[in-house]
């Protein structure tokens, strides 16, 4: 199994590295451009075949240590 976890800064924590893509991409000619948030991905290889087990492990993982819950939102994704 693999897990996929996305992590991204909260909607109200400013991402100043979002804001500098966003004004490059604006000055390279791209319009329409409302928001840029920038955030990680990570996988992790698993062994065993319990989906919810590694869910709940992985989500506890992301919270304690891929991530700073206090400024980043995360998601998991099982495959």
């Amino acid at each position: 199994m693999k897990a996929k976890i996305t992590v991204t800064p909260k909607k109200a924590v400013l991402d100043p590295q979002g804001k500098t893509v966003q004004t490059a991409l604006e000055h390279i000619g791209f319009t329409g451009i409302k928001d840029v948030r920038i955030g990680k991905y990570i996988e992790i290889e698993l062994e065993g075949t319990d989906r919810e087990a590694a869910l709940k492990s992985i989500s506890q993982a992301s919270h304690k240590i891929l991530s700073n819950p206090v400024i980043e939102d995360y998601s998991v994704e099982i495959e």
